[in-house]
């Protein structure tokens, strides 16, 4: 891997420990929210018109985000090299969170620690999309786990591969397009007009869960998780969950941690195991934190690969 690509990753990795996330005002993810929260605020909600108009918004979304990253990327051409590295470290970091995931994880173990499952309930909001209302501990730390696992995925390793693919534009189209799932891209009141967003996701995600399982097993070995478990139930399990690419993640940090994950009412990883205690949700933090490293090496793996594609199809 070029060292134009490798340092970046590096570096974003270090600035999103050192700094967390930007403000607001400052967050191109925050600014992609905004634009397809307007739009969405005016498309139809049923029938053909919303598939259309979903498809609408992915296109503005998607397009857009990738050619804002490439007019970024040929501006940084004419800055100094060491200028250059960090503002494009910088605007690599926003496209993943690594501390923020830590940080949200920690806060619900720490509240459940207190036994203050109220407090849990409104921070585990920060990882998951159910409604806490109601959830045990023992259900709350799963959730915890389960979106722990789920973001080395969507947060990590799918923005670092796309960024080592395709560069900014690459990694800021995905951003977007994961965005765009978060907010539409899922039954109900959306279920035709975000039908485009959670297919896009979902293909652009079947690469990345499954290199995150990889990673979490590699971390998993350093940071003392039973591995055979983990793979044991990522081949068993990675099935359950209605995602094509969810399930990866989530069985293998079952496996790891030895503890059944469970969304009541939806699915269970690792059926046969024992519920997870507070303090698995360290363990998993910690395996997460040692996959964000990993995944630097693993982008080169996979340029590399490409590359040689490639250069491949270009001879014949």
């Amino acid at each position: 891997m070029s060292n134009a690509r490798a340092l970046p990753m590096i570096a974003a990795l270090a600035l999103d420990a050192v700094l967390g996330e930007p403000p607001d005002a400052l967050h191109p993810v925050v600014w992609i929210g905004t634009a397809a929260g307007h739009l969405e605020r005016r498309a139809p909600r049923h029938g053909t018109p919303a598939l259309l108009a979903g498809a609408a918004i992915v296109g503005l979304t998607v397009g857009g985000s990738a050619l804002t990253g490439l007019l970024a990327q040929r501006m940084l051409q004419r800055l100094p090299w060491p200028l250059r590295l960090l503002v494009e470290a910088w605007l690599l970091k926003t496209t993943l969170s690594v501390r923020a995931l830590l940080d949200a994880g920690h806060a619900v173990e720490e509240a459940l620690a207190d036994d203050d499952l109220d407090v849990a309930r409104q921070d585990v909001r920060a990882l998951v999309s159910r409604d806490p209302t109601g959830l045990t501990a023992t259900q709350l730390t799963s959730a915890a786990i389960e979106s722990l696992a789920e973001n080395t995925a969507d947060s990590i390793v799918a923005p670092l591969v796309y960024y080592r693919l395709g560069g900014l534009p690459a990694a800021f189209a995905y951003r977007a397009a994961n965005t765009l799932d978060a907010m539409i891209g899922y039954r109900g009141e959306y279920e035709h007009l975000g039908k485009a967003a959670a297919r896009l996701d979902d293909l652009l995600n079947l690469v990345p869960a499954r290199l995150s399982s990889v990673t979490l097993l590699v971390s998993g070995a350093i940071f003392g998780g039973a591995v055979p478990t983990g793979v044991a139930i990522t081949v068993r399990d990675h099935r359950e969950t209605a995602s094509p690419n969810a399930g990866w993640p989530m069985s293998t940090m079952a496996g790891l941690l030895f503890a059944r994950l469970e969304k009541p009412g939806h699915y269970v990883l690792g059926d046969d195991l024992p519920a997870p205690d507070i303090s698995a949700i360290d363990h998993a933090a910690q395996i997460v934190a040692g996959a964000a490293g990993l995944t630097v090496p693993l982008a080169a793996i996979v340029g590399r690969l490409v590359d040689s594609i490639r250069r491949l199809v270009r001879c014949w």
